[in-house]
């Protein structure tokens, strides 16, 4: 038992001397390095994320820091995310109810309604130290904190009582068989309230790194698929063949162009 103890803090001390040498860790690269499953390195990433020592992302983990605040995404990546944040802006509708997730992409579309008044519901924590053009009027659904998101059932019984004709969420992953996947498990129960109180349209934001074959699928996370029609929004540098893919399943793609 202490052997056991003693490995899996060293595994720990490991994995966070890389964060902070690397500003990120991949799971696999991991793995396959110290000669463990893959599914060992992703207990170890939960334990550490809920001792708020790092963030989990698809494939791996980064600093407890924002990676928009701090810059550990490669800047290519956030270039796609800030195009498909302006791109999506422009289906927003002057007077607009508008719900949004957890998503930093989905969120950073609202300082782009420069022109436009509207009510913003949303959960995501990161809207407290955000600033938007004076016409969005952003209510913050309360519940319980999980990395800057608002979880649980005073979230879910807040969002059954409110209504809006679009909602904008993002999504740790878009596999190429038409599943979503999010970090936070308990976040898919929260979107799919929020879409069942959405009058008009589902706007997904997902940049090209998100969308995986579904062989990468990472059972750590929750994933489920919608019943309604819906737009997907992600950048021209995704691979063709999962775009082939996921159009059997219906969904709208656009793919913004990035230089």
């Amino acid at each position: 038992m202490r052997t056991a103890q003693k490995d899996l803090d060293q595994r720990h001390q490991e994995i966070l001397q890389i964060l902070e040498k690397n500003g990120e860790i991949r799971s696999e690269s991991f793995a396959r390095e110290r000669g463990i499953s893959i599914m060992t390195v992703r207990r170890d990433l939960q334990q550490l994320e809920e001792r708020g020592l790092l963030r989990r992302i698809h494939g791996g983990a980064v600093p407890a820091e924002s990676a928009y605040a701090s810059g550990e995404f490669p800047a290519d990546v956030m270039k796609c995310r800030e195009a498909i944040s302006r791109y999506a802006a422009f289906f927003v509708k002057d007077g607009d109810r508008l719900f949004i997730n957890g998503s930093r992409t989905a969120l950073n579309l609202l300082k782009y309604l420069q022109d436009k008044t509207v009510t913003v519901f949303t959960n995501n924590g990161w809207a407290i130290s955000e600033e938007f053009p004076p016409g969005v009027s952003l209510r913050l659904i309360g519940g319980e904190i999980h990395n800057r998101i608002l979880v649980g059932d005073r979230t879910m019984r807040t969002i059954l009582d409110l209504h809006a004709e679009k909602t904008f969420i993002g999504c740790a992953a878009v596999y190429d068989d038409g599943e979503f996947s999010y970090s936070i498990p308990t976040e898919i129960g929260i979107n799919e309230a929020m879409i069942g109180r959405t009058s008009e349209h589902l706007y997904i934001l997902a940049d090209h790194t998100k969308l995986q074959f579904s062989e990468a699928r990472d059972e750590v996370y929750g994933s489920c698929s919608y019943d309604r029609p819906l737009t997907l929004i992600t950048d021209n540098k995704v691979n063709p063949k999962i775009v082939e893919n996921l159009l059997r399943y219906g969904m709208e793609i656009i793919q913004v162009p990035v230089e």
